[in-house]
């Protein structure tokens, strides 16, 4: 009851479509989740995500949950965890796509989750590192551990928004490092962002894992603009 007369003062809202959530509801409605535009990259390879790497690092598996599409509901859920705090939907799809993977083979094929650190000063401004809430739910239903204390940003890059794939990649160079651990080389990584577009975030967390020897290492995004 107190619930119903919340909603009805404080309408919950669903951050995919944005319209009002019904109280068995959270952050994404019904409707929404049953037709998220999921890439199902870890049941068909997509050989267009692949490409974005081809010839550049090796990868194990090359994966995303879902499509990006330029104003879309994925967009929305993305704006949410990025720039208005909402690292629940972050955790929320990290769970359901830990038990995709779960479900689809993939239990025992990653043991450490690392996400796509922010600078020092950028985390400073935002709280959060939105990555960090993928990562933890996807470890939760994968039952693995992640880390946000081995794969750190040394450098304060400029926003990646209106820069060429050319720009992007050099935006990058060495701008990751790894606060080595004992072992890491022998651990099975997948590296985690929240949204893909050139790779180049991503394939530059995987050199600075190899320049310390880490050969096992996958790459894994919540949506990537396809």
């Amino acid at each position: 009851m107190l619930h119903a007369f919340i909603d009805l003062i404080f309408p919950r809202i669903c951050v995919g479509c944005e319209l009002p959530l019904e109280l068995n509801e959270n952050q994404i409605c019904t409707d929404c989740r049953f037709e998220l535009p999921k890439t199902n990259s870890h049941i068909l390879p997509d050989q267009q995500l692949i490409n974005k790497f081809a010839g550049r690092v090796n990868l194990k598996y090359s994966l995303s949950y879902l499509k990006f599409i330029k104003g879309g509901k994925v967009q929305n859920m993305m704006h949410a965890l990025k720039y208005k705090g909402n690292q629940e939907i972050g955790e929320m799809l990290g769970r359901w796509y830990g038990a995709d993977l779960k479900e689809n083979g993939f239990s025992g094929e990653f043991d450490l989750v690392l996400p796509v650190p922010l600078h020092k000063n950028r985390l400073l401004i935002r709280g959060y590192n939105q990555s960090d809430s993928f990562a933890k739910g996807l470890a939760e239903s994968l039952g693995i551990e992640w880390r946000s204390d081995i794969l750190k940003r040394g450098v304060e890059t400029e926003t990646q928004i209106k820069k060429s794939r050319i720009e992007r990649f050099q935006n990058m160079q060495d701008v990751f490092f790894v606060e080595k651990l004992e072992g890491l080389n022998i651990r099975k990584i997948v590296v985690v962002d929240d949204t893909l577009t050139t790779g180049a975030t991503l394939e530059s967390c995987v050199m600075a894992l190899n320049e310390v020897g880490v050969k096992d290492i996958s790459i894994m995004a919540i949506a990537t603009a396809l």
